[in-house]
């Protein structure tokens, strides 16, 4: 945000009450777009952040799923060779099941690398601008 450049006390001081009210209105309605604007842009990034994660999740249901059919016939026919076919079904159901838990844990970890949906600099921005409104000559942040 801009710093904001407060007009010398003299001038306020000669300033009408309705002017300073008009003034303060139009101050608070730009404050209040400007907090907003930033908590969609900082929503917007963390979604992003979220998405590659679901997309993970996505892959993982994709692997449970669209590994069925052929490949695994494929791959129990062959084992059946070398064993009987309950243990040969077995077999590729773990191995399928672990394939599935590494992309379910790998997902988990995107999704909480992108953190809380709470746009938090939005929130610490208007603990400072409430400071400042309480305080505009001794607020140090602004």
């Amino acid at each position: 945000m801009a710093q904001r450049q407060d007009p010398p006390q003299d001038d306020l001081r000669d300033r009408s009450i309705a002017e300073l009210l008009r003034q303060l209105s139009q101050e608070t309605a730009t404050l209040v777009r400007q907090e907003m604007e930033l908590a969609k842009a900082e929503v917007a990034q963390k979604g992003k952040k979220a998405g590659v994660g679901a997309a993970m999740f996505g892959g993982a249901g994709a692997a449970g799923l669209g590994t069925l059919g052929a490949f695994t016939a494929f791959l129990i026919l062959v084992l059946n060779t070398f064993m009987d076919a309950w243990l040969a079904a077995l077999i590729v159901t773990l191995v399928y099941g672990a394939i599935t838990a590494v992309l379910v844990m790998r997902g988990k970890e995107k999704v909480q690398e992108a953190g809380s949906p709470v746009p938090e600099q939005t929130a610490e921005t208007i603990k400072e601008d409430i400071e400042w409104a309480k305080n505009p000559k001794t607020s140090a942040t602004r």
